[in-house]
C-alpha cells in the first residue's frame, strides 16, 4: 500500500518531495520513503536525499526513518552507516515489507545496522512504532 493511500496521510499531512528515484513523505517526526522500482540506491542518492531532509528537520534534529518497500530496489547497507556517521539524524527505522523476499532482504540490512530497525508488514504498524520511539518524544 502507498503511504498516500494510507489513513495516516490524510492525518499527518506530510511535506512531500519527488525525487528521480523516489517520493518521499516529511511528517512531524518521521520521514517516509517510497524508492521506485529497480532503483539503485547509492551514496550520491542518499546524500541528495539528506540534503533535503537537513532543510526542512534543521540539522540537530531526530528523526524516524519508514522504508515502505512498495517497490524492489537495491542498495548497499554500508552506505546508511556512512549517511548515518556524517549526518546522525535517524533515531530508529522501521520497514513495511511486502514479501518473503523483501522480509529477508530487511533481516540482512538489520545486521548492518546499530540503531532499532523493525521490520514492519504494514504502514499502520510502523507509523505507530516509530511514534512511540522515546528520542522522538
Amino acid at each position: 500500500m502507498k503511504f498516500e493511500e494510507s489513513n495516516y496521510f490524510n492525518t499527518l499531512k506530510p511535506h512531500k518531495i519527488t525525487m528521480p528515484y523516489g517520493d518521499f513523505y516529511f511528517c512531524e517526526k518521521f520521514y517516509l520513503a517510497e524508492i521506485n522500482e529497480g532503483i539503485h540506491l547509492d551514496y550520491d542518492k542518499l546524500i541528495s536525499l539528506m540534503i533535503e531532509l537537513v532543510g526542512y528537520y534543521g540539522k540537530d534534529r531526530k528523526i524516524g526513518f519508514i522504508s515502505n518497500r512498495i517497490n524492489p530496489y537495491s542498495l548497499d547497507p554500508h552506505v546508511y552507516n556512512k549517511i548515518d556517521q556524517e549526518f546522525n539524524m535517524i533515531a530508529a527505522s522501521a520497514y513495511v515489507v511486502y514479501s518473503d523476499l523483501s522480509y529477508m532482504n530487511a533481516t540482512i540490512e538489520k545486521r548492518f545496522t546499530k540503531k532499532s530497525l523493525k521490520r514492519c508488514i504494514s504502514i499502520e504498524e510502523a507509523v505507530d512504532w516509530i511514534l512511540n520511539i522515546k528520542e522522538l518524544n
